[in-house]
Order: structure tokens, then sequence, then C-alpha cells
């Protein structure tokens, strides 16, 4: 809701002095969520607008009698609650980010932003020579002019303490340029950064982050999250692993949330609740298992600086435990209860039994030649396969076919190994089936694939996703765009709907990646912000161009209407009306042909909606029509 959006200032580029804590709703019902996925402690840190955003502060998940945030502050600094100085460190905890968020949003350059640091933290060094100069009177016993107490700027105060190593910082950052240019100024005004956030292309140039003041920071990122903007294009499934053998401390995230004992979170860009579901990721794509449950528990915790007390199961530490229903990082693996300081926090927990194999270790591919690749091609990797006009799978424990009800099940090879034959993309003779019997020799030219007891079944299909139709999501020169809506003026220019088989791009490497997964087929429609999307389009993900035989499936597929509350869109009673009056139109326009088609069952409609009241009124909505139509809609 937009009367809890605190997550980023856009007053200035710098601004140590702003605390998170100001911002943090407690009703906020991401906490609940979160817990419920195995999260017990977050570093909430401010957004990624500003070069620096403010001050990060750790919290416990668990409501408190009290209800306030600070009630939920794990070891509140001494600038919270002033307690002695003399007390063991209460680590302190900063935001920074670089890159092209302070830049969209300053309408500025990477230049502008690094000046913008240097500046600040100048500030802050001329506070600290000046509290210095101070002390050494002091100390000196100089008290002639001395005032009663020490400078200090509140603006300034916490950026010196990070000159002073008191604080934990944090950078939001992507590139080798940002990292450059962040090394430059954690030596010229030494200070160390705790983690770098993001940093999708710390894989290639770990080198260079060596060089940061203090040694190797900790990298925070996401398993597989990557290519929604220039500076994430070359992100790596492989990365953390890379990055682990490169010996960095690795961290896996999934906004407003850094979180441990379940990580670091990137809460509500990945949602913070399927936090683990990340580690079980880097762990799938290389990185060792003992390492993939540190990344999401006792390192977070020591980089926050609470290795004391949290991140451990062992005498003295805080009962903060999640009890799993099978192995952590196995696919699926959900919490029985979650502990908080030993008190548990879900009321009603479901369990679900599940096979003794799901408590082991799941086991992983060997990824070595594709990390290589990754590296040898500086993030973006060959991802076309290779073409063979005969090709015969071995060693197949089973298949997935529709039976004659049309329900996909599972056909098992019995005692002999399973083998299929293609040629030119036809099934020629398998062991599964009586008739179509295969040679026990395949000529020598054949292709021979074997699965190692692996399943084959149909290919996937991807629906509604924007695959096809933006490649990275933030350049709007690699996208389809936004199309017009019956709101806008243009839209009695264009005088037909979209179709998205006029904004297909082919060889994308988020399409190319989606069918080397066994995604082969995908549906997308016009990206709208209005009533009216316009109409979908099936294709195959791995065809090189639009007029490749086969590449485009069907041109049309359904016809696409968003009903959504917005600031610049009529009401929802105006929008459902003016639906229920375009699909009852006898009107001859091309628009109102298109929905003629869906009222009289010809066409399917697709509603993209968020609500269930909104759902509740499409149906009673699709009831009166067809009770008008005599059709079904489909």
């Amino acid at each position: 809701l937009r009367g809890t959006a605190d997550t980023n200032s856009f007053k200035g580029l710098t601004l140590p002095w702003l605390r998170s804590l100001d911002g943090i709703n407690v009703f906020d019902e991401a906490f609940r969520l979160t817990v419920s996925g195995g999260v017990t402690t977050s570093l909430v840190l401010p957004g990624s607008a500003d070069a620096i955003g403010g001050q990060a502060f750790v919290l416990k998940l668990r409501p408190t009698d009290e209800g306030s945030p600070s009630s939920m502050v794990l070891e509140p600094p001494f600038s919270l609650n002033k307690t002695r100085p003399t007390d063991p460190p209460h680590w302190r905890h900063m935001k920074h980010a670089t890159g092209e968020n302070p830049s969209r949003v300053y309408s500025g350059t990477r230049m502008d932003t690094m000046w913008a640091f240097r500046q600040a933290y100048n500030e802050a060094q001329k506070l600290k020579q000046a509290q210095d100069e101070y002390c050494m009177k002091a100390e000196l016993g100089l008290w002639d002019g001395l005032p009663e107490h020490p400078p200090n700027d509140l603006k300034w105060e916490a950026l010196t303490d990070v000159l002073r190593g008191k604080v934990k910082v944090n950078i939001h950052s992507y590139s080798p340029s940002d990292f450059d240019g962040l090394v430059r100024l954690s030596n010229e005004f030494k200070f160390h950064p705790a983690a770098i956030h993001h940093a999708h292309h710390a894989y290639l140039v770990t080198p260079l982050l060596e060089k940061f003041y203090g040694g190797k920071p900790a990298v925070a990122l996401f398993a597989t999250n990557a290519r929604y903007k220039q500076e994430a294009y070359r992100g790596s499934e492989f990365a953390p692993k890379i990055l682990n053998e490169a010996g960095f401390q690795v961290v896996m995230k999934v906004a407003w949330m850094d979180s441990l004992h379940a990580g670091s979170s990137d809460h509500p860009v990945l949602n913070s609740r399927f936090l683990l579901y990340e580690a079980a990721q880097a762990h799938y794509y290389g990185l060792p298992a003992n390492k993939a449950i540190q990344a999401v528990t006792t390192t977070p915790a020591a980089l926050a600086g609470f290795a004391h007390r949290l991140g451990y199961i062992q005498p003295g530490y805080d009962a903060d435990i999640v009890v799993w229903d099978s192995h952590p990082l196995s696919l699926g693996a959900t919490p029985h209860q979650v502990y908080i300081d030993g008190i548990p926090q879900i009321t009603n927990p479901v369990r679900l039994e599940k096979p003794r194999a799901f408590q082991n270790v799941p086991k992983t591919p060997d990824w070595e030649k594709e990390a290589k690749d990754a590296i040898k091609y500086q993030g973006l990797p060959p991802l076309k396969g290779s073409e063979s006009h005969s090709v015969v799978f071995t060693n197949i424990r089973s298949i997935w076919e529709r039976n004659e009800f049309g329900k996909l099940t599972e056909v098992l090879a019995g005692l002999d190994d399973g083998v299929m034959y293609f040629v030119d993309g036809a099934l020629v003779c398998t062991s599964f089936r009586a008739d179509l019997v295969c040679p026990s020799v395949f000529p020598s030219e054949v292709a021979v694939v074997d699965l190692e007891g692996g399943s084959m079944g149909p290919g996937l299909v991807s629906f509604g996703s924007s695959l096809g139709l933006v490649e990275i999501q933030q350049e709007w020169s690699t996208n389809d765009g936004i199309v017009y809506g019956p709101f806008d003026t243009e839209f009695s220019i264009v005088g037909d709907l979209a179709r998205g088989v006029d904004g297909l791009s082919f060889e994308g490497r988020d399409m190319l990646l989606a069918h080397r997964n066994g995604v082969t087929t995908s549906v997308a429609s016009p990206l709208s912000r209005s009533l009216i999307a316009g109409l979908s389009v099936a294709f195959r993900n791995a065809a090189g161009h639009a007029l490749e035989p086969g590449a485009v499936i069907q041109n049309i597929t359904a016809l696409h209407v968003t009903i959504s509350p917005a600031d610049k869109k009529p009401s929802l009673s105006t929008q459902i009306g003016l639906l229920r009056q375009i699909l009852l139109s006898s009107d001859e326009s091309k628009i109102t042909g298109w929905f003629r088609q869906a009222a009289s069952g010809q066409l399917p409609i697709v509603f993209h909606v968020h609500s269930a009241d909104i759902m509740a009124k499409l149906l009673a909505l699709k009831a009166e029509i067809e009770e008008k139509t005599q059709a079904n809609l489909k």
C-alpha cells in the first residue's frame, strides 16, 4: 500500500542520516509469511534508489508485547538506545547502492554517483578528524578553549562510524565498473564493505573484488534471477559455485529485507518466504551442500555481526530453530515449525509426509564445463544446442504419455532399459510400445544420449510470462513495449488489437534457457497497463527467427484483458461495465469483432486479475454473457 511505501527517500543521493527503522510497518503481512518460510531474523535495509540510502537494522521477526519496531531490534546500537560505550560492540549497518538505480532516479551517471560518495565520505572524514583532534587534546590535558562536548553532526556521524570500523556496510552493486569505483572509494577512505549485494557480474572479476580495503567482501546474490537490466545481463546460475571456489563467502538473496537464518532476502523482488529455495538452486548448480546451508544461516549471521548468538544450534545461542519436513535443500522443503527465541511461530502447521529419499542431500549434476564456459564467454555462453538428424535415447526409466482419457500417466520401462529413437523429430521406435519395437543395433551415424535412468515427457509450456516480447526488462530497446488501451487517446488511431506475434523476437537468452530446461513452447500476450492487452501467440522457444518453419505455432491463441485498480485507470466498475458493453456489442469494428468471437466461444478470453472480488464479478459477468448469447465462454 502506498501509505506504507517507505523503502526509499528521494531527497538526495547521499542520506546516511536516514534510518530504516523509522519506516518499519509492524503490521506488514510479509513478516508472518516470511517466518512461515523459515526466516527468523532480517537485516532490514533501505532501498537502492540512493547512493547512500541510510542506516539498516537487524530485526527478530516474531511479534513483541510492545508491538513496536524498536522492540524487534536485535542488539540495538549505541546510537539507538545509548548503551554504555564500554559495552560489547553493537554493530551498526548501512546501505549503499551504485549503478543504474541511482543514475535513473536522479537523472545522472555513474560518475555523478561516485562523486556523491566521495563528497559524503569527505564530510565524514572532516568530522572524524575534528573528533580525533579533540580527543588528542583531551588526553594531553589541553583543556583551554576545548568545548565541553566533542564535535558531532547528526548528518554525518553514522558515516564517520563507517570510517571507524563500527558499521557493516552492504552495497547494492552489479558491474565491474561499479566494483572498480567502490574499490577505489574503500581504499581512499579506508573502510571495508561487509557484502556486495546482487553482484551478478562479480564471478567474472574475482581478482578485482580482492582489492577492496580490508580484503574480500562477501557476495549476496540470487541463484537464477538475472538479465532484468543491463548490469545484470551476464548473471550466471553458476556464480555461487564460482565465487565459493574463489574463496568468497556466499550469501543467497531472495528487498527491503535481507534475512538471517534462512540468509538474505530481496523481498518483494523475490518472495522472502522462499529464500531457502535460492539456496537449493545454488546447490543444484554447483555450490556444495554445506556452503548452501551456510549461505542462509551461519554466513549472514557472522557478516551482520551476530555469530556469537545466531546461525548455530548450540548452548548459549538464541533458540531460533526451523524443523523441516525434508532435507532443507530438497525440492519443496517446508517448515513443520519455526521457533524464534524458543517460541513457536506457526499456529497450525501443515504436515506432509514425504518419501525417505527427500531426507537426503539431493544429487546434482557435474557443472564444471558449464561453469568454465560462463567465465570463458564472459557470462554469455552459447545456448543454441546442436542439431542431429537422428538420435536415440537410452537408459530411460519411464516416459509420460496421455492415456485414452487425455490424462498424463507414467509408463515404467520394466526390466530392460527404456529406448526411444527419433529421426527428423519424429518417433521411429521405442521399447515402450509393442507396435514400435526398436532394432538391437542402430546406424553408426545416430547420436546416442544416455539418460542415466531419467524420464521423458512432453515439453513444458510457459503461459503468462513475457518470453519473446521482453529480453531485458528495463531496456525498452530490447522489448516489444506497452500497447495502447481503450483509455489512451492513441487507441482510436490504432483501430485494432495488438497481436503478440507482431512483437516477437527470437533467440533471447531467457527463451533459450527456458528451452534448455524443458520449456519448449511459450504463450505470450502483449504488455499492457490498460484494460485490453491484445491477442497472445504460441511459439517455439528454440526457433531462430519468425520465418523458420514451426517457429510460430499459432498466431492467435487468446484475447487478454486486465482488470485492476490503478491511479490512471477508471474505476473497477467502469472497466467491468465497458467489458460487458464490448462483449455484447453488435458494432462492426475490428476490436469488437474479437470480443464477439470470445462471447460466442470461438476465441478463449484470458483475464489478468489479482483480487478474489474481481474474480467473482467476472464469473458473474461470464454467466450473464452466456445467458444472453447462449454460448459458452472459453
